[in-house]
C-alpha cells in the first residue's frame, strides 16, 4: 500500500486507451491505480507494491495474460493475490476455463461493462479490506500476547519472590515463636503458683493468637498462589463439629455466652473430603460468632440439603445474637484484610483475613458461602458443601504403639533455645535424646552409633536438613545392614513446595514449628510403627 493507505489496483494492457477507459469506469472508488503496459512491468510492479486486485488483459506482446498469471502464482508475494481477465478472446468458453484454471478469480470479456467490473472490483476490495483489518487484529494480538506473557512472567516471579519472602519470614518469626509457645507450655507443667500459672497462661495464649495471624497469612498467600491442596478422606462430621465446640467452648463461657450445636438426623454419619479445611472454615465462623457476641447465644447448626446415591449437599449454620452486620459492612465482608468497620481490628483484633480466606476455600470446595444480617440484631453465617458419601461406616481406628524405653531419638538444630524446647519437651514424655548443632554433626553421630528417630531441622549451618538427610538415605543405600532410621523434618517453613522438598529428600513426616505435645507423640508413634514394620525407604 502506499503512503496514502489507499488500497492498490494493478491494470495492466499494452494499449493506453484500454488504460484510461478502465480507470475512468473504476474512478468513484478510493484506490490508487498503478498502470503497466506488459507482463514483465507487471511482475516488477507486484513485487515491489501490495495489490488488492489486479485487472490483467490476456492478448499482449511478447507475454501474454495467462503466462504474466502463471509466474505470478510461483511467487509466495503474489500466489494469492485476486486477479480479473479482461480480453475481447471470449468467444469460446475454452478461454475463459484456461484463464480460471490458470488462477484468475474472474473473466470479462470487452467491451467492458462499467456496472459489472465495478461491481466485481467492489467485491475484491471489500474482501481485501477485511484481510487488511484482520492482519491489524492478528499483530494487536501478537503484541496484546507478548505483553501477557511478559506480565505473565513478572507476574509468576512476583509470586516466587513473594513465596521466598513468606517462607523466609515463616521461619523467622515460627523460629523464636516455637521457643515462646513450648517454654511457656513447659512451664504450665511445672508446678507454678496460681499467680506464675495466669501469667505463663497469658504468654501462651498471645504466641498461639500470634500464631493464628501467621497461619491466616500463609493461607491466604497459599489459596492466591495455587498451592492450596484438599484431601479427600473419610471423617465422622459430628466428631468433627464436637472438636470445634470443645475448643470454644471455654471462650463462650468466658463470656458468658450459651453455646451449643445440633446435627440434624438426616445427615449422613460419614463424609469425604477435607476435614481440616472445613474445621478451619467453621472455627473461623464460630470464633468470630463469640467474638462479636457480647451476649446472648452462639449456636452451630448442620442440616441435609439434598441427597443423592453418592453424595451429599450439607449446610453449615453459624447464628448468633451479636453486633450484627449494617448493609455497608456486607459489601467489604469476605474481601482480604478488610473488617466491616475501622474501629473493628482495634476493638476486636484479627487481621481482616478469616472471611476472605473461608471465602475462597469454600468456593474451591465448589460450595457457596453467605451471610444474614441486620445491624444490631445478630448474624447467621452459612456455607454449603457437596460432599461425596462414604461407604467405611466408621473410621479405622489408628493403633498406637508403645515406645521402647530404649529408643534412641537425635534432635538436629542449631538454634539453643529450641534444642532446649524440644529436648524438655520430650524429656517430659520420658525420653531422652542427643543434640547435633547441624546437619554435618547429626550425620556424623548417625552413621557413627545409629538412631531410631532423628528430628531434622531444614535450616542448619554447613550442611541444612536436606542435604544431610539425602546423605544420610545415600549411605543407608551404599550399606544394606545399615539400619534404616525415620527422619522427620522440624521446620518453620509450611509451604506446600516445603514439605515436598522433605519428601523428596527422603524425609518420612513434617512437623511445623512451634509444634503441639500431640503432633510430636504423633510423630514418634508414627516412627516406631514404621521401624516395627520393617520400613525400607524407596530410593528409586
Amino acid at each position: 500500500m502506499t503512503e496514502s493507505n489507499k488500497p492498490q489496483i494493478l491494470i495492466v494492457d499494452d494499449l493506453l486507451e484500454n488504460l484510461i477507459s478502465l480507470e475512468s469506469i473504476l474512478d468513484d472508488f478510493d484506490i490508487d491505480i498503478v498502470r503497466a503496459t506488459s507482463g514483465m512491468e507487471a511482475l516488477k510492479l507486484t513485487m515491489k507494491n501490495e495489490f488488492a486486485l489486479v485487472i490483467l488483459d490476456v492478448q499482449m506482446p511478447e507475454m501474454n495474460g495467462y503466462e504474466t498469471l502463471e509466474l505470478m502464482r510461483q511467487r509466495k508475494k503474489t500466489r494469492y493475490v485476486p486477479v480479473i481477465f479482461v480480453s475481447a478472446i471470449h468467444q469460446s468458453d475454452l478461454h475463459i476455463i484456461k484463464g480460471i484454471e490458470t488462477g484468475a478469480v474472474d473473466f470479462i470479456p470487452k467491451p467492458v461493462i462499467p456496472d459489472v467490473l465495478r461491481g466485481k472490483v467492489k467485491i475484491f476490495l471489500d474482501l481485501y479490506n477485511q484481510r487488511v483489518r484482520l492482519d491489524h487484529l492478528l499483530r494487536e494480538m501478537e503484541v496484546a500476547n507478548m505483553n501477557l506473557k511478559i506480565a505473565k512472567e513478572k507476574a509468576e516471579e512476583a509470586t516466587r519472590v513473594k513465596s521466598m519472602f513468606l517462607a523466609n519470614m515463616s521461619h523467622e518469626i515460627r523460629t523464636p515463636l516455637n521457643g515462646v509457645i513450648g517454654i511457656s507450655r513447659l512451664l504450665q507443667k511445672s508446678g507454678l503458683n496460681e499467680e506464675q500459672q495466669d501469667l505463663t497462661n497469658i504468654i501462651a495464649k498471645s504466641g498461639e493468637n500470634l500464631m493464628l495471624i501467621i497461619n491466616d497469612i500463609l493461607d491466604f498467600s497459599k489459596i492466591e498462589s495455587g498451592q492450596i491442596q484438599f484431601e479427600n478422606i473419610s471423617f465422622q462430621l459430628k466428631e468433627m463439629v464436637n472438636n470445634v465446640y470443645l475448643l470454644l467452648r471455654f471462650k463462650a463461657e468466658e463470656k458468658g455466652i450459651d453455646f451449643s450445636y445440633t446435627i440434624d438426623q438426616n445427615v449422613p454419619s460419614v463424609l469425604c473430603g477435607d476435614p481440616l479445611r472445613i474445621n478451619q472454615i467453621l472455627m473461623n465462623l464460630v470464633n468470630n460468632a463469640i467474638k462479636f457476641t457480647p451476649h446472648g447465644k452462639v449456636e452451630i447448626r448442620i442440616e441435609l440439603v439434598d441427597e443423592f446415591e453418592q453424595s451429599a449437599r450439607i449446610l453449615f449454620r453459624v447464628i448468633d445474637t451479636g453486633i450484627g452486620i449494617s448493609e455497608e459492612g456486607k459489601q467489604v465482608l469476605f474481601k482480604e484484610f478488610r473488617q466491616t468497620e475501622s474501629s473493628m481490628s482495634r476493638k476486636y483484633g484479627g487481621t481482616g483475613l478469616g472471611l476472605a480466606i473461608s471465602k475462597n476455600l469454600v468456593n474451591l470446595m465448589n460450595g457457596e458461602i453467605n451471610v444474614i444480617s441486620d445491624e444490631g440484631k445478630g448474624s447467621e453465617f452459612y456455607f454449603r458443601l457437596p460432599l461425596k458419601k462414604s461407604t467405611v461406616e466408621e473410621r479405622e481406628k489408628e493403633l498406637k504403639y508403645q515406645l521402647p524405653e530404649d529408643i534412641r531419638i537425635l534432635i538436629a538444630e542449631d538454634n539453643l533455645i529450641n534444642q532446649k524446647v524440644f529436648k524438655l519437651s520430650l524429656k517430659q514424655l520420658g525420653y531422652n535424646s542427643d543434640i547435633a548443632q547441624n546437619g554435618r554433626e547429626a550425620y556424623d553421630m548417625h552413621i557413627a552409633d545409629p538412631y531410631d528417630i532423628i528430628f531434622m531441622d531444614m535450616q542448619m549451618p554447613e550442611l541444612d536438613g536436606l542435604e544431610a538427610t539425602s546423605m544420610i538415605r545415600e549411605y543407608e543405600k551404599e550399606n544394606v545392614n545399615f539400619p534404616h532410621t525415620y527422619i522427620a523434618a522440624v521446620t518453620a517453613n509450611s509451604l506446600t513446595e516445603d514439605k515436598n522438598n522433605c519428601i523428596d529428600a527422603g524425609m518420612n513426616n513434617f512437623l511445623s514449628k512451634p509444634f503441639s505435645e500431640k503432633d510430636l507423640i504423633n510423630i514418634l508413634q508414627e516412627g516406631f510403627k514404621v521401624k516395627a514394620n520393617g520400613y525400607l525407604v524407596n530410593y528409586e
